[in-house]
C-alpha cells in the first residue's frame, strides 16, 4: 500500500486545468465476468483483463472502467457489495488487481473502478448488525428502516416499487420473532440502501475512497449517482407506465436527482484533490436533460457525467442534432467534457437497439417473445455509423466490451439460463439485462470462443458468433474491429477530442454533418444515398459507391 503523496500513475503530475486526461479520453467498459476467464470456472476474472491489456493498448483505448469486482454474494453481478475492499474470489485477490493495474499504466491504460454507494448487499457486516439490532439503534441509522403503515404495520411505508418490479421495501422479523419495521432497497430485496444523511456513511466511503486511490487507481465510476438521497418524508410516488428503469425521463422524483446529493460529491472532489495527478469522478445518472445532468460536474462535484439522454436518442437526424447541441451547451457551461456513450452492461446493445421496431424501455430488456425484435443487418450498420458519427464529437466517449467486435444483444437466451434480478422479480415480464453480458468471443475455433479453455461460460454464447470472434475479425480491415481502431487511431492524431463542433449545411434534413477541426463527418440518416462533398475520406462505416453515402452510413473526410 502506498500513501497519497507516493502514488504512481500514468499522470504522476496534474495537468493544466482545462488539459485533465479525462476530458477528451476514450474509456472502454469491462464487465469483469464476461471478458476473459482464465481460472476455468466459466466466470471472467482480473487475470483475464491483465492478458488482455495488450488487445486494448491495439484498440487505442485511454483507459478502463472495471465493472464491480469487489466482494459480494454475486445477486445483482456484483452490485451487491459485502466488501468494499476486498477482490471476490470469483475474480481474484488483491494481489491480482495489483498487478492489473500496473500492467495497465505500464500501458499508459489508465484505471477507474465501479463504487456501488446507494447500497451494499444484505451480507455486508453493517447490514447483518442492523437486523441484530433494535429498532432506533445507530446500527440501524446507517440504512433506510422504518415502521410500517396500517394497524399492525403490516403495509410498506410507502409505494415505491423497486428499479427490478415489485415493492421497494422488504419486512424484517426482529429478534424476538416478531414482524418488524421495513427496510428500503430500490433494487434487489438483497440490496438495502444506505441513509446518505448518516455522516457515519459518509465517513465509510471516505475510507473507501482512499483505500482505492492508496493502491493507484485514476477514479471511480459511481454507480446510482443520482439516489442516494430520497426526499424528506419518503412521499408517495407512481411512476408512468412507461418510465425507464432508472427514472431517466421523469421529473420531481422522490428517490432520483435530490439536491442533497451534491453535498456529497463536493465532499468525494476535496478527497480526490489530495491526491497527485487528475483523478476523476465519473457519474451514473439517469436524468431528463442534459441540463440536470450537467449540475453533477459543476467544477467543484463530479468531472464527467455519462450523457443517458445521447445513449437514448433514436436513430433520427433532428434527434440527434438536437441532443448534440443541448449536451455541447450544458456540459461545458459548467466547465465540463460531454461525454458520449451508445451501449454499456445496462441497456439493449446499439447494434440491436438500433434497430428495434417497438418500444423497449431502459431495463426491460429483449428476449424471444419481445415485439419489434432488431433486424440484424440494419442494426449493425446503424451501430457502426453512430459509433463513426460519436467517436468524432468533441469530449470523452466510452466503449463498452464488445460493442468494438458489432455483438448484437442475444435475443435468444433460455429462460433457465438468465441471471437478471429484474427477470426474477417481474416473473419473466422483463427479460432484464442479460442480453447484453453474454461473454465474449475472442477466438473462433476455441472453446467458449476462447473466452475459458474449459468452454464454460456464465452464460452461453450464440454459435453464429464464430464470425465476430476477435481473430477473425483483427485480420479482416472491412471488420467492425478494424473500424473502431481506425476511428480511434484518426481521433487521436486529429485531436478531435479537444476540438470543437461546427455544423454543416447543405445536406438535407435526414443528414448528420459537422466539422471538427479538419475533420468533416456527414452521416446518412434517411432512406436515400446522398453525395458526398470532395475531400479524401479518412474513415467510413460501410462501403461507399464512389461519391454516393449509402443510408445509415457515415464517413470522415478530410478538409478539401
Amino acid at each position: 500500500m502506498t500513501s497519497p503523496d507516493t502514488v504512481t500513475t500514468p499522470a504522476d503530475r496534474a495537468s493544466t486545468p482545462g488539459s485533465e486526461w479525462w476530458r477528451t479520453a476514450v474509456i472502454y467498459q469491462i464487465y469483469p465476468r464476461s471478458f476473459a476467464d482464465t481460472s476455468g470456472d466459466g466466470i471472467g476474472d482480473l487475470p483475464g483483463v491483465t492478458a488482455h491489456l495488450d488487445d486494448l493498448a491495439e484498440l487505442g483505448v485511454d483507459a478502463i472502467w472495471l465493472s464491480p469486482f469487489m466482494r459480494s454474494p454475486q445477486k445483482d453481478a456484483g452490485y451487491d457489495v459485502a466488501d468494499y475492499c476486498d477482490v471476490d474470489p470469483l475474480f481474484g485477490t488483491l494481489a491480482d488487481f495489483d498487478d492489473m493495474l500496473e500492467a495497465a499504466h505500464a500501458r499508459g491504460i489508465r484505471v477507474i473502478v465501479d463504487l456501488v454507494p446507494n447500497h451494499s448487499s444484505d451480507q455486508h457486516e453493517w447490514f447483518q448488525q442492523a437486523l441484530a439490532a433494535a429498532p432506533g439503534s445507530p446500527e440501524r441509522a446507517r440504512y433506510i428502516f422504518r415502521e410500517g403503515r396500517g394497524i399492525d404495520g403490516d403495509v410498506p411505508p410507502n409505494n415505491w416499487d423497486s428499479v427490478f418490479g415489485g415493492p421497494a421495501w422488504t419486512r424484517v422479523t426482529e429478534a424476538d420473532g416478531t414482524p418488524g419495521q421495513w427496510y428500503l432497497h430500490l433494487f434487489d430485496t438483497s440490496q438495502p440502501d444506505f441513509d446518505w444523511t448518516n455522516e457515519e456513511v459518509r465517513e465509510e466511503f471516505r475510507r473507501i475512497l482512499r483505500f482505492w486511490l492508496d493502491r493507484g487507481v485514476d477514479g471511480f465510476r459511481v454507480d446510482v449517482a443520482h439516489g442516494l438521497v430520497k426526499a424528506e418524508g419518503l412521499p408517495d410516488y407512481t411512476p408512468p407506465s412507461t418510465a425507464d428503469s432508472m427514472g431517466g425521463g421523469e421529473v420531481n422524483v422522490p428517490y432520483w436527482g435530490q439536491d442533497g446529493v451534491h453535498d456529497v460529491y463536493r465532499d468525494w472532489h476535496e478527497l480526490l484533490d489530495q491526491y497527485e495527478g487528475d483523478r476523476v469522478l465519473a457519474a451514473e445518472a439517469w436524468l431528463p436533460t442534459a441540463d440536470k445532468t450537467a449540475l453533477w460536474v459543476r467544477s467543484d462535484e463530479m468531472h464527467q457525467a455519462f450523457n443517458f439522454p445521447y445513449l437514448s436518442t433514436p436513430w433520427n437526424a433532428d434527434e440527434l442534432r438536437e441532443v448534440i447541441d443541448e449536451s455541447l451547451r450544458a456540459f461545458p457551461g459548467v466547465g465540463a467534457p460531454s461525454t458520449w456513450v451508445l451501449s454499456n452492461h445496462d441497456v439493449v446493445r446499439h447494434a440491436s437497439r438500433l434497430a428495434l421496431t417497438a418500444e423497449n424501455p431502459q431495463g426491460h430488456g429483449i428476449g424471444p417473445k419481445s415485439p419489434g425484435k432488431p433486424i440484424p443487418d440494419v442494426g449493425l450498420r446503424r451501430a457502426r455509423a453512430a459509433t463513426t458519427v460519436m467517436l468524432a464529437l468533441p469530449g470523452s466517449s466510452y466503449l463498452y466490451q464488445g460493442e468494438e467486435l458489432g455483438l448484437p444483444e442475444v435475443v435468444d437466451l433460455p429462460d433457465d439460463a438468465r441471471q437478471d434480478p429484474t427477470w426474477f422479480r417481474t416473473g419473466g415480464e422483463r427479460y432484464g439485462r442479460d442480453g447484453c453480458r453474454v461473454p465474449l468471443p475472442w477466438q473462433s475455433d476455441a472453446p467458449a470462443f476462447g473466452f475459458s479453455s474449459t468452454g464454460e461460460a456464465w452464460l452461453p454464447q450464440p454459435a453464429d458468433w464464430t464470425t465476430l470472434a476477435r481473430d477473425v475479425q483483427r485480420a479482416d480491415g472491412a471488420s467492425t474491429l478494424s473500424l473502431y481502431r481506425s476511428l480511434l487511431a484518426e481521433r487521436r492524431t486529429h485531436q478531435l477530442g479537444a476540438g470543437k463542433l461546427e455544423w454543416l449545411d447543405g445536406f438535407g434534413a435526414d443528414v448528420v454533418a459537422f466539422r471538427n477541426g479538419p475533420v468533416r463527418v456527414v452521416a446518412n440518416l434517411g432512406g436515400a444515398p446522398v453525395e458526398l462533398p470532395a475531400g479524401e475520406i479518412l474513415v467510413a462505416s460501410g462501403p461507399i459507391d464512389g461519391r454516393s453515402l449509402p443510408v445509415d452510413t457515415a464517413v470522415w473526410l478530410t478538409e478539401d
